[in-house]
């Protein structure tokens, strides 16, 4: 296949490729400082709810500059946002250098992360569209070589930071100034390069015409999440009121879109698309964030190292396959997020019963292999579908898979993970989860209804790392890692949803005479 069978634009593979670079550094810099938060607790004293709200920042910027970003980019070029993420990604190196002090540093690292994060969403709002843009014809192929950088990136971030971290000892500042390498590339790949405008900005198509198909159902999913983010938000201004200030906030964006585009419905397809990418964002972020814990919990905490390094590598490897895949294998690209589901269904089921290395190797093995396709495939889908929205629902289905993760997927599974353990000690020693029961509950998205209580943190981390374990602190331990293989059960149910969902789609499609893209106008 020659370069013009694929794209009509002369310096499109070096677009691709400054794209996969940009999203790389991404990769790099969030695997980096997922390492150091260690160092920051040891070095400034945070606590974990301080970390938490350090590591949360990632979200919220990357939801900012995704939102932002796809908004506005068919309308100022692609080429701008560039520089402002470039500009963002070497400022955010600064303002976290900037962290001295216990006093000062919580500070400089929580505004330092939203700006890294607020970098990585805008260029995905620039690469998702861009590469769409480029590759009409085979999307789904090079949006999921796009999106190999970012388990690329995490491969070198986990395997730099294990060397220069654990091995070396050198400062966390050294270690996440790595990033920057990747971040000079990108912008020496875009410097100086003509961009395409998409097919909707090509046609002259209004902002509104953009929105219209997202309208109120697909604004919906949207603000949903966002009411839940500012109820977070405010929770330490006015814990009473903090629910009632986010979905006021979410209701009034919900009215905002809703006269902007006439009171449009906008595409049910689009809307379900964008309710299954917040399932995507939940099941693939939420459990990256928590599988070298949970593994390292259930084998050693370098063997969760191991497996967290053998899915990614599964996940870089096999997203440049997507193309032979729909070629040789004939699968369009909802067969393939239905073959994906099955098999992530599998490969979680599969991990709730690992007792041993190998046993993980492949059940996380398959698991990887599921959940490969899965973000990329989503958004080459939308693409290919809905032409005529521009960046602006690529973007906003990026954005609701990102903050699904932050306030669905992760905080979901760190409930679940208390709930399910508590439970489990209480069935087997009552007295004993008396005694390690956590003085606070932990709730699901803020509902009272659902608070449970995990064990404390401080007693369940002395009783893992008591070298002579009593019966006690035997049964504590067993108790958590019970509560964690409950919690792999619980989070299988995701992508066996989604694979009825899928499988729905792929009726739906073949009742209209089969998958196809469509141009403006259709």
């Amino acid at each position: 296949m020659t370069n013009s069978d694929v794209s009509t634009v002369p310096n499109a593979k070096r677009l691709l490729w400054a794209g996969f670079m940009a999203i790389l550094a991404a990769g790099v810099g969030f695997a980096i400082r997922g390492g150091i938060f260690d160092n920051w607790s040891k070095e400034y004293g945070f606590t974990g709810a301080q970390l938490g709200a350090i590591g949360g920042a990632g979200f919220i910027g990357f939801c900012f500059g995704i939102f932002g970003g796809g908004v506005i980019v068919d309308k100022i070029g692609y080429g701008k946002l560039v520089v402002v993420a470039l500009l963002c990604h070497i400022l955010s190196a600064f303002v976290t250098f900037g962290a001295s002090t216990p006093e000062n540093a919580y500070n400089f690292l929580y505004w330092g992360m939203f700006l890294f994060a607020f970098a990585n969403g805008t260029l995905e709002a620039v690469a998702n569209p861009l590469v769409a843009t480029l590759f009409p014809n085979q999307r789904t192929h090079y949006l999921n070589i796009l999106h190999a950088a970012w388990p690329a990136g995490m491969i070198i971030g986990a395997a730099a930071g294990w060397v220069l971290d654990d091995k070396m000892a050198l400062s966390w500042k050294l270690q996440l100034a790595l990033y920057l390498i990747p971040t000079a590339a990108y912008g020496l790949m875009f410097l100086g390069q003509k961009y395409p405008k998409s097919e909707a900005a090509e046609k002259g198509s209004s902002f509104v015409e953009m929105f219209k198909s997202v309208g109120i159902l697909g604004a919906v999913v949207a603000c949903y999440l966002l009411a839940l983010f500012f109820g977070d938000l405010f929770k330490g201004v006015s814990p009473e009121y903090s629910n009632i200030i986010g979905y006021g906030i979410g209701g009034i964006l919900l009215v905002g879109v809703a006269v902007m585009t006439s009171f449009s419905l906008g595409s049910i397809l689009l809307f379900v698309l964008f309710v299954t990418h917040a399932l995507v964002g939940a099941v693939e972020l939420g459990t990256d964030g928590w599988i070298q814990n949970i593994t390292g919990n259930l084998f050693t905490s370098e063997q969760g190292k191991y497996l967290f390094l053998w899915t990614s590598a599964i996940m870089f490897g096999l997203r440049f396959c997507a193309h032979w895949l729909e070629t040789k294998l004939k699968l369009s690209p909802i067969g393939l997020l239905l073959a994906c589901s099955v098999i992530g269904f599998i490969g979680l089921t599969l991990a709730v019963n690992m007792h041993t290395f190998g046993m993980a190797l492949v059940a996380l093995g398959i698991y990887a292999v599921g959940k490969t396709f899965f973000w990329p495939t989503m958004l080459a889908v939308v693409g290919d579908r809905f032409p005529h929205t521009g960046a602006i629902a690529m973007s906003i289905m990026g954005g609701i898979g990102m903050m699904s993760a932050g306030l669905i997927g992760t905080p979901g599974l760190g409930y679940a993970k208390d709930r399910f353990t508590g439970e489990s000690l209480q069935s087997s020693n009552a007295a004993l989860y008396a005694e390690y029961k956590a003085e606070k509950p932990s709730t699901f998205l803020n509902i009272p209804s659902t608070a449970a209580y995990g064990l404390d943190g401080k007693k369940l981390a002395a009783a893992k790392e008591a070298t002579e374990k009593t019966d006690a602190q035997k049964a504590v331990v067993l108790a958590d890692q019970q509560g964690d293989r409950a919690t792999l059960k619980a989070d299988s149910y995701i992508p066996l949803i989604m694979s009825v969902v899928y499988l729905l789609l792929f009726f739906y499609f073949k009742s209209i005479g089969g998958y196809r893209p469509l141009k403006i106008g259709e």
